[in-house]
């Protein structure tokens, strides 16, 4: 069991992987803005985050860049998944460190498995 936080602003997508990871056995954390999402990385133990790029107050290659910055966040997982899928998106995402980037709409299950064997991988 692992503790991801879900950062996106999309309240029905949050609910449906929410409900989907839960499901999993893993703990879940919300963040609806990029602000509330470092927050979260900074006082809670997370094991992978869920990133959306377009977030309000602070977005999410921002989100990522911070996390990356710091040493007590720099080791967590990031799955971007957002609707962004311009070949420089793609590329910026991957050079500032997301483990996985998948485009919106995405398969559920394929999610899944990628959260699952990013977590293997860590020894989560």
């Amino acid at each position: 069991m692992a503790r991801i936080l879900i950062a996106d602003d999309d309240i029905i997508l949050t609910e449906m992987l929410r409900f989907r990871l839960e499901g999993e056995r893993h703990q879940v954390v919300c963040a609806a803005d990029g602000m509330a999402a470092l927050e979260a990385t900074r006082t809670q133990d997370i094991d992978l985050v869920v990133l959306d790029s377009m977030m309000p107050i602070v977005g999410g290659p921002e989100v990522l860049a911070q996390m990356k910055a710091n040493p007590a966040t720099a080791k967590i997982p990031v799955v971007m998944l957002t609707a962004r899928r311009s070949e420089s998106d793609v590329i910026a995402a991957l050079k500032g460190g997301v483990d996985e980037y998948l485009t919106k709409p995405f398969i559920p299950q394929e999610l899944l498995l990628r959260i699952s064997n990013l977590l293997a991988r860590v020894g989560r």
